[in-house]
């Protein structure tokens, strides 16, 4: 037995997750009101009404709607990329520096809300003057809204660990967060493009959809700081008036191996996410014939994903979310192997897909809440809490994993002799086309089967928390 798990078993016998009956407002073992869950969960939403009808349009807005070469829109998204990533540290390191009366992570929805929302309509602002101005603006409004990002992003994942320490709560509210996330990706992505056009279509249109979109997700990030409360306090006194330093808070990320396979989980989790939805279109034009058909497989997609959320926080309760995230995947796996049976059948590709939604549900209920529960391992392992810079590393996986997904579709697509335009393709590159659909993904579930077989923290939590309870 080693000394870690010595410490743990004189600290309090190892249970199964049950839920909390409600006590104090500033319980951090307090059951979370449904209000409360659903004020968090709409943090998401707000989110999804900008960033995501963002992520989904804009790089066809520069091109087809201002006219600026794809080529430099595409150089200026690898540069914030890599911007994020250092901003995603720091914003995290100023987290764990905050002190305010509202906490450390809700004052910056406060204090970002309407910030975001100006934000994202100055990107749709382009002037009309010289490209190389007009280069400069998208660049510089790009990266403002990417920075802005950040601020609420990290804050509003870092909440999650701040509302309470229970294991079943925290699931409850990764399942309202990713539920209501879905439930924004499908209004904005039916949404965007008639209201752009009932507002006569053109810059015009677009500025005035995003002024909407931005005034709902201002009001979406006020309701969640004000319907949650901050209630976690580190269990050393000493800790609750020093801020850790940046290069202490950083080396306790490195002694935090369930932090390590949370984050690496999550960064492959969006490799996945993102060669899934920019794989679909090719694959719908050029094995299946039909274009339409991108919309079916995404909404069976998503609506699957949210139907299996219902049953997340009950399953995950009982079986732990580890467990619950290793049947998802072998279930995803199962969805694969329907289409397999015949790549070019539409009713199989459906089918399949449904049952992928089902299996992904518990990877989207549970991810986040892994990342969460890390945090009290890392502080009973070091002494030191550090919830921002804990879920930065977390958001970095985020933005690296969508970005190493999006170069992978990319560079198989060339590797296969792709050619646009909607002509005929060679074989090879109808291949490189199902790889990154099917191919691919499948063994990207199996890895992340083979990296939760590693992750024991589940069983752990009860008796590491009982022994922060203690020394609190």
């Amino acid at each position: 037995m080693t000394s870690e798990t010595s410490t743990l078993a004189t600290s309090a016998p190892e249970t199964s997750n049950t839920e909390t009956t409600p006590r104090s407002a500033h319980d951090p073992a307090a059951t979370v009101p449904l209000m409360e869950r659903i004020g968090y969960g709409c943090g998401d939403l707000a989110s999804n009404f900008i960033w995501q009808a963002m992520s989904i349009f804009i790089v066809y807005y520069y091109t087809d709607v201002i006219g600026v070469a794809a080529g430099i829109i595409g150089s200026i998204m690898l540069f914030s990329r890599v911007f994020d990533g250092v901003s995603d540290i720091a914003m995290g390191y100023v987290i764990d520096k905050t002190t305010s009366r509202h906490g450390k992570a809700r004052p910056w929805l406060l204090w970002l809300a309407v910030p975001f929302a100006i934000s994202a309509v100055l990107l749709f602002a382009v002037p009309d003057v010289s490209p190389f101005w007009q280069t400069v603006y998208i660049a510089v409004t790009y990266n403002l809204v990417c920075l802005v990002y950040t601020g609420l992003n990290v804050p509003y994942g870092t909440l999650n660990s701040l509302i309470t320490q229970d294991q079943y709560q925290r699931s409850l509210l990764n399942v309202f967060r990713m539920s209501l996330a879905l439930v924004g990706v499908l209004l904005v992505s039916n949404l965007t493009l008639p209201v752009a056009t009932l507002f006569g279509g053109g810059q015009a249109g677009w500025i005035v959809t995003f002024a909407i979109f931005g005034a709902i997700g201002t009001g979406l990030f006020l309701f969640t700081f004000k319907s949650t409360r901050e209630r976690v306090q580190p269990a050393d006194e000493k800790r609750r008036q020093a801020p850790v330093p940046l290069k202490q808070s950083l080396l306790t990320l490195g002694k935090n191996r369930y932090w390590a396979l949370a984050t690496l989980f999550i960064l492959i989790t969006y490799i996945f996410n993102a060669l899934n939805s920019g794989a679909v279109v090719y694959y719908a034009q050029y094995l299946l014939n039909d274009t339409w058909l991108v919309g079916v497989i995404t909404t069976a997609y998503i609506v699957f994903i949210l139907a299996g959320m219902a049953f997340v926080a009950p399953i995950t309760k009982r079986y732990g979310k580890r467990n619950a995230i290793i049947v998802g995947e072998l279930i995803t796996l199962v969805g694969y192997g329907v289409m397999l049976i015949d790549l070019g059948n539409v009713y199989l590709i459906v089918a399949g897909t449904i049952i992928r939604g089902l299996g992904k549900a518990p990877i989207n209920g549970s991810m986040f809440a892994l990342l969460g529960d890390t945090i009290e391992y890392g502080e009973w392992k070091t002494g030191i809490r550090n919830e921002g810079m804990v879920y930065s590393g977390g958001s970095m996986g985020i933005k690296i994993g969508s970005g190493l997904g999006t170069a992978l579709l990319g560079w198989i697509l060339a590797f296969g002799g792709y050619v646009g335009g909607g002509g005929e393709q060679s074989d090879a590159a109808l291949f490189a086309i199902q790889a990154l659909f099917v191919y691919l993904p499948m063994g990207l579930c199996a890895l992340m089967i083979v990296l939760m077989l590693f992750y024991d923290l589940d069983k752990r939590y009860p008796a590491i928390v009982a022994d922060l309870a203690a020394k609190r």
